[in-house]
């Protein structure tokens, strides 16, 4: 991009014309002078507070010019950068992984990942009042399922169910088109338990409506893992205590999690990529200053393994640096 505005449709696409400019920054001119356009998801949400922060840190550290570019969601933004409309994005990886390891016309193929950039950690919510601790105990119980505008959530909500050793046909499930509608059901009675990602106001606002939330422990044995990673290959859980972002933890509990990704398209190049990595990593406080969820950001496991391509300039730097690919665990 050249630094001029960036129309978009109402679906959250820029234009082409100014697409190719944008792409031509990253894909075909020296880094320097150029401006990178970052996707992210609309204001308010945790990704686009991670890509504010990013952008700025590139920027001011770096010297890599890059400006935040809002769209309609992960299903828009993917295949906008794998394309070469935008340069680089950032997305959790159920998101990715769907659109990367699918088939047909809409797999993404030309898409690159550049590494892991925070945790995502998500859990089922019920009234701090129920008798309901872990995932197991929704057994019989109203749950959110369907989510027709966001597929994924549904896939990773089933992953979930698994950890309690259930299925769809141990809850009763209430259809919802996305998690917001499912949050406002948990509000309103519809539903007894909320499934959201912590961080979100969403969690705040549904503790203070009905006095009181609890997160459910996700703890689950090595065979109910297994099998939750049938639906998706690469959650795993996390020990966490009470903290101000963990809102409704009152005691350790495993919390459900995927990895929120940072990625390009194939043709970027690659000294560029090795120094996106590189400035991220030495400028962890100030990534924290602006989106403090960041303090999860580790460079250490930045590379992760998984069965999708990273950018060659990711994988230079991981050499360079003699990092191994960390197992999901």
């Amino acid at each position: 991009m050249t630094g001029i505005g960036v129309k978009r449709y109402a679906g959250g696409r820029i234009t082409g014309a100014i697409a190719a400019v944008a792409a031509a920054c990253l894909f075909g001119a020296p880094a320097t002078g150029q401006t990178y356009g970052l996707a992210t998801m609309q204001p308010g949400t945790l990704a686009h507070t991670t890509g504010t922060s990013i952008a700025k840190v590139l920027k001011d550290k770096g010297g890599l010019n890059t400006l935040v570019q809002t769209t309609a969601g992960e299903t828009v933004l993917i295949p906008m950068v794998a394309r070469g409309e935008i340069d680089l994005g950032v997305a959790n990886l159920a998101e990715v992984q769907a659109q990367v390891e699918g088939s047909g016309p809409n797999r993404q193929a030309d898409l690159r990942l550049i590494g892991v950039i925070h945790p995502l950690w998500a859990s089922f919510f019920v009234r701090k009042d129920t008798t309901m601790k872990t995932n197991a105990d929704m057994k019989s119980r109203r749950v959110g399922l369907g989510y027709s505008a966001m597929r994924t959530v549904d896939m990773l909500v089933q992953a979930q169910l698994a950890l309690g050793g259930l299925t769809s046909k141990d809850v009763t499930p209430v259809l919802v088109p996305n998690v917001m509608r499912g949050a406002d059901d948990f509000i309103s009675g519809a539903v007894d338990a909320l499934y959201f990602a912590f961080g979100a106001p969403k969690v705040r606002e549904a503790d203070a409506s009905v006095g009181g939330i609890r997160a459910l422990d996700a703890s689950a044995s090595p065979e109910r893992l297994a099998e939750s990673r049938k639906l998706f290959p690469y959650g795993y859980l996390t020990r966490t205590g009470p903290a101000p972002l963990f809102v409704g933890v009152t005691e350790p509990i495993n919390v459900y999690t995927i990895d929120y990704m940072l990625f390009t398209n194939a043709k970027a190049k690659d000294d560029v990529v090795y120094k996106i990595i590189d400035t991220l990593a030495k400028n962890k406080p100030d990534l924290v200053s602006i989106a403090p969820h960041l303090a999860s950001f580790n460079p250490a496991v930045l590379y992760k393994k998984f069965d999708m391509p990273y950018h060659p300039g990711a994988l230079k730097y991981f050499t360079d640096n003699k990092m191994q690919p960390v197992e999901i665990r």
